[in-house]
């Protein structure tokens, strides 16, 4: 009887396929192989033998250790989300710095200074910086403008608690960012630039600073806009001279965070903290400037000490503000004295907005413009407003270049092209 019941797995010839045989089988060289049950079972643990040696001998080597070298952590790409803001608030947390702003010392209010009797100064606010780079046995800081305004001496505590004396590099108040430098000595951790270009609505993102001078925290939120323009009043007055381009986050900024790091789950820098609005029914609203925006500004903050911009030379008044001042005093039934404010304007009943000049000094006054002249149009664009017209210069115009003025004098159009110079720091 053979092994096995069904004659397709049968070494033996049916009767009815002997029959069904109609010519000879060809003759057969070789030796013939017969499976019996017993062979069968000794191939199998054979080739199950060899599998086995084979698999052994790939995992280890000669020397009994493993050959197959084990995935490091750098090479993990799949990680648990709960724990990739830990690791991102890790890579970067030394980086990131505390920034003292010390101006000098009201009588009876000195300080001691690490020991060495009284110091002339006192803190007069705090801040957050970023350590971004060393260079030269130096560590340079990003920070903001508003953070080290006003500094007579600048110190920066890091995250292992020393005090360091800080140089200032460079500082600007249109966009903000200030650069500050001290001693690289044991300092091992810099930020990694990321890119704020792929930012995307909604991305979860990282803030880190000092608020209220508790010393190094950490909020997380998401991007609420990737980029909003927020107008900004330079000299604190009410009237916008700038419109400054951030990133919109809903993670809490508080006092202190401002020159901080805003970093993705990956740890990279892809932002500093700057602004908070913080109105009765708004909670959560913070701005960063994007990193994108802010290396150029760095990178000229080290070079020159500050950012080179051309100059137009006018002191100006917005035209729409100065309506406002006439319509309120008019409903206040008290006419405007033209004798003690000195402006004295003739415009076509169309014209509503331009800027009036209330000074001309260096390449305007060469030019030709006035004080009470409208300026209504640079290069054939449109100007409104004195933030119109420092935002038209600062993006689409470099120093040497020429530049057109339409504007009007005692209600008749005119035109001037002058050559712009370098804005110093006085005329700013």
């Amino acid at each position: 009887m053979s092994l096995f019941d069904d004659d397709f797995y049968s070494t033996k010839v049916s009767r009815r396929a002997r029959s069904e045989q109609m010519e000879p089988m060809p003759p057969r060289y070789g030796f013939k192989i017969r499976w019996t049950p017993v062979r069968i079972a000794f191939m199998s643990s054979f080739v199950s033998a060899l599998a086995a040696v084979l698999l052994f001998s790939l995992i280890f080597d000669s020397s009994g250790r493993a050959a197959i070298k084990p995935v490091s952590a750098n090479t993990i790409q799949v990680m648990d989300p709960y724990e990739r803001p830990i690791h991102a608030a890790a890579k970067i947390g030394p980086a990131v710095v505390s920034i003292i702003n010390e101006q000098k010392a009201s009588p009876g209010r000195k300080q001691a200074d690490e020991g060495n009797g009284e110091s002339p100064y006192q803190t007069a606010s705090l801040g957050s910086g970023v350590i971004y780079e060393k260079a030269g046995g130096k560590a340079r800081i990003i920070t903001n403008y508003h953070v080290i305004n006003g500094a007579e001496s600048i110190k920066v505590v890091l995250a292992d608690g020393q005090v360091r004396s800080a140089k200032l590099l460079g500082k600007d108040q249109i966009t903000d960012l200030a650069v500050l430098e001290v001693d690289g000595k044991g300092i091992e951790t810099t930020a990694e630039i990321g890119d704020s270009t792929a930012l995307r609505d909604g991305e979860t993102v990282i803030a880190i600073g000092n608020p209220l001078g508790l010393g190094d925290s950490l909020t997380m939120g998401i991007v609420s806009k990737t980029r909003r323009l927020i107008p900004v009043s330079l000299n604190q007055d009410g009237v916008y001279d700038w419109e400054q381009e951030v990133i919109q986050i809903d993670a809490s900024i508080n006092q202190g965070n401002s020159g901080g790091a805003l970093i993705d789950l990956n740890g990279r820098l892809i932002g500093i903290n700057s602004m908070k609005v913080a109105d009765y029914g708004v909670e959560g609203l913070g701005f960063a400037i994007p990193i994108n925006n802010a290396m150029p500004i760095v990178d000229s903050l080290i070079e020159y000490g500050k950012v080179k911009r051309p100059y137009l030379g006018v002191y100006t008044l917005d035209l729409e503000q100065y309506f406002a001042q006439q319509a309120f005093s008019d409903s206040s039934k008290k006419k405007p004295d033209s004798k003690d404010s000195g402006l004295e304007l003739k415009l076509p009943k169309e014209v509503k907005r331009g800027v009036i000049i209330l000074e001309a000094v260096g390449p305007a006054k060469k030019a030709g413009l006035n004080f009470n002249d409208v300026i209504v149009k640079l290069d054939r664009q449109d100007i409104g407003s004195m933030m119109e017209l420092r935002k038209y210069l600062y993006t689409k115009k470099q120093i040497g270049d020429t530049i057109e003025v339409t504007y009007y004098r005692d209600g008749e159009l005119n035109t001037a092209s002058f050559t712009l110079a370098e804005m110093t720091e006085e005329e700013d």
